[in-house]
């Protein structure tokens, strides 16, 4: 079989922490170019990999014949040109989210992957936690009943410190609201269905950050209904102080049905809460191991820290689907879903009313 020559276009801290390994863990795959337009971090990436070629221009990368799909993990801003020019010289691509800056972008891309007859992928990085898949499995097995309401809170403290680009509009869109809740809108979506209309708040805290000033939100919240009828309360902030930061700090999903609530904390990747209707309280049950990892990894759940090692079945899944000319599980239709609820967002913060999706 011929090894698949995987292109990393942005060699920043996401591609050496998430990609590279989850990439080592899969058989007859190499990294075959690297990307990015900062010097220091391109030489870094190619210290760490051994890969000789590298180019700060993705239009040289995305053309070579040695690369099969692409890994793009840049500022948000240039995610969709980045994508596009794969997709046009026949490229798989696997993408960070936020997809783009709006659901117009994110849908083109989608439209363009679909047309292109490759695979694509968007990076929605938590729903490969083993308690999300089986939490996932459970609702579908119909333990939650009808859906009532849905409520996620994901909180840290990261201060008041230079984010970078992700404090810039220009380069990231969205603060908060693109950066972590784009995650949990994602678990609506594959928990409880589409939205129906929705009203949000942003705010921006923190106007400078260590000096470089800051225009973007800092913390966010939607109320939304679904569909289906449900209700939904989403909250996330990068200010929670005391919360410490990444899978250190609150990041939690409630459902309550007709049958049954069920609670999935990212910490807790091997429990869910559970109680039944007119039951005595929430109880914790283990996770199936048949759920460690996702379908065909060859990831050993036994080695590494769990709360990091779930990340690597990600890049299975995108290798596992090139292989087998399947889609991709989550796809780019899946981003630009999420990416409308966030124009939503935006829209009710501005406008302060309701908005139909």
């Amino acid at each position: 079989m011929k090894p698949l020559g995987i292109a990393l276009i942005g060699c920043g801290g996401i591609t050496l922490q998430n990609h590279l390994p989850g990439l080592a863990m899969c058989t007859d795959v190499r990294v075959s170019a690297l990307c990015d337009p900062a010097p220091a971090t391109l030489e870094t990436a190619r210290q760490q990999t051994g890969v000789q070629v590298a180019s700060p221009d993705y239009r040289e990368i995305v053309k070579r014949d040695d690369v099969d799909a692409v890994i793009i993990a840049t500022p948000n801003n240039v995610h969709a040109e980045i994508a596009h020019a794969a997709l046009a010289h026949g490229k798989h691509v696997l993408c960070e989210k936020p997809l783009a800056l709006n659901a117009r972008d994110a849908k083109a891309m989608a439209e363009a992957a679909d047309k292109a007859g490759v695979r694509h992928m968007t990076a929605f990085t938590y729903r490969f936690v083993p308690a999300m898949r089986y939490l996932s499995h459970l609702i579908r097995q119909g333990a939650l009943g009808q859906p009532y309401h849905y409520r996620s809170c994901r909180l840290q403290d990261w201060g008041t410190r230079n984010l970078g680009w992700r404090q810039v509009k220009k380069l990231a869109g969205t603060g908060e609201l693109g950066d972590m809740l784009s995650h949990r809108i994602d678990f609506a979506h594959l928990l409880v269905g589409p939205m129906q209309r929705l009203t949000a708040q942003t705010k921006i805290l923190h106007h400078s950050r260590q000096g470089a000033p800051s225009d973007l939100d800092d913390w966010v919240a939607i109320l939304a209904e679904f569909k289906s009828g449900a209700t939904g309360v989403l909250e996330s902030s990068k200010l929670a102080s005391g919360r410490n930061e990444s899978w250190r700090s609150l990041d939690y999903v409630e459902l309550n049905g007709s049958e049954a609530s069920f609670v999935f904390i990212t910490g807790q990747w091997n429990t869910l809460q559970t109680g039944k209707v007119g039951g005595p309280g929430l109880e914790t049950i283990q996770i199936p191991k048949e759920f460690y990892t996702w379908p065909g990894s060859p990831r050993d759940p036994g080695k590494g820290d769990p709360l990091v090692t779930f990340r690597y079945d990600q890049a299975f899944e995108f290798i596992d689907a090139i292989r087998n000319q399947r889609p991709c599980v989550p796809s780019f239709h899946d981003g630009a879903l999420a990416q409308r609820v966030m124009d939503a967002a935006v829209e009710s913060s501005e406008k302060h009313q309701w908005v139909e999706l």
